[in-house]
């Protein structure tokens, strides 16, 4: 079992190797690829040593499964080079999310929708996946009319640019900005570029990539994307409104029997990115009627973006292929 990892010295790819140790990954062999100015550079991995290559040599390896965090403009230039040796490939860029002919995975949500045939899988926007994992049983029950969601994401969303400029802020040094505007001591209402509609490319990735992965294209959804100065860590506050009539207490013991998410019941217990780093559970509290609507309710939902928001979810989904096919 020959698993590649495309971008493996970045920070989602960094993580990636962590997730796969942790979660005793069945590999053989370990391909790691990065830009030419990390060619040559070792990697321990399991108390064995892999020398970085460049991804031109990576695919004459022919690895089994390609794990692609890279950007989408690598993913887009080579993801079906690798298809194409028979390589598995997990992509965690945007490059095939909103592709008709590509799946996008959540496995706790929609994994069994994976047939041998999916050489290229897309994982979803890091925001998307911890909503979702959270709606997914709410949907499944009541069904879902609506969804207002506000995030609040972590610089770590950025990369590594996005940490080094409130790094240096917080220092009071001159460095490279990420962002139009200073992030220290301060929440900027824009993650990624905007569209012509007004809306950010991140706002707008919740709403299709909800519509793509539920397969329900009924539901309303309106979204903003605030970068707050957090190292790691998204939060969320969801107003969600259901179809049918619900009872706040059912929907609390929904939530915490439903696998990979902790519920916080309490109202003044509650989750916050600094109890979620490192974990792979997605968090949700403050859970509680909409007063403006019976239909509708309230909850805060917090994830560490870079594990179960990228790495985790891409290595589960390789998981599923292993056990599958």
């Amino acid at each position: 079992m020959k698993i590649a990892i495309i971008g493996a010295t970045g920070l989602v790819g960094r993580v990636m190797l962590e997730v796969l140790k942790e979660r005793k990954f069945p590999l053989t062999e370990l391909i790691p690829i990065a830009s030419e100015k990390s060619v040559g550079k070792k990697i321990i991995f399991n108390s064995s040593e892999y020398e970085v290559c460049n991804i031109e040599d990576g695919l004459k390896k022919r690895p089994n499964i390609a794990l692609f965090s890279a950007g989408s403009e690598i993913s887009r230039k080579f993801a079906e080079k690798f298809a194409e040796k028979g390589t598995y490939v997990v992509d965690n860029s945007s490059a095939w999310r909103q592709d008709k002919s590509k799946k996008l995975i959540i496995p706790e949500i929609n994994g069994n929708a994976l047939t041998d045939r999916d050489l290229i899988i897309a994982n979803p926007n890091c925001s998307t996946i911890q909503m979702l994992m959270v709606l997914h049983p709410l949907h499944k029950k009541y069904g879902i009319k609506r969804i207002i969601v506000s995030t609040y994401q972590s610089v770590s969303g950025s990369g590594v640019g996005g940490i080094r400029q409130l790094e240096d802020e917080a220092k009071n040094i001159q460095g490279r900005k990420q962002y139009p505007y200073p992030i220290y001591k301060n929440c900027i209402p824009q993650c990624d570029d905007f569209l012509e509609n007004g809306y950010t490319k991140e706002e707008m990735k919740l709403v299709n990539e909800t519509h793509k992965i539920f397969n329900d294209y009924r539901i309303k959804i309106s979204a903003t994307a605030v970068r707050v100065p957090v190292s790691a860590g998204h939060s969320e506050a969801v107003n969600v409104e259901l179809d049918e009539n619900f009872d706040t207490k059912e929907i609390i013991k929904l939530l915490q029997e439903t696998k990979g998410i902790k519920t916080f019941a309490q109202a003044n217990k509650y989750p916050m990115p600094i109890d979620c780093k490192n974990k792979d559970d997605v968090f949700v509290g403050r859970i509680r009627q909409d007063l403006s609507n019976e239909k509708a309710l309230n909850m805060w939902i917090v994830a560490d973006n870079l594990r179960k928001g990228a790495a985790t979810n891409t290595v589960q989904i390789a998981e599923l292929l292993i056990k599958n096919f």
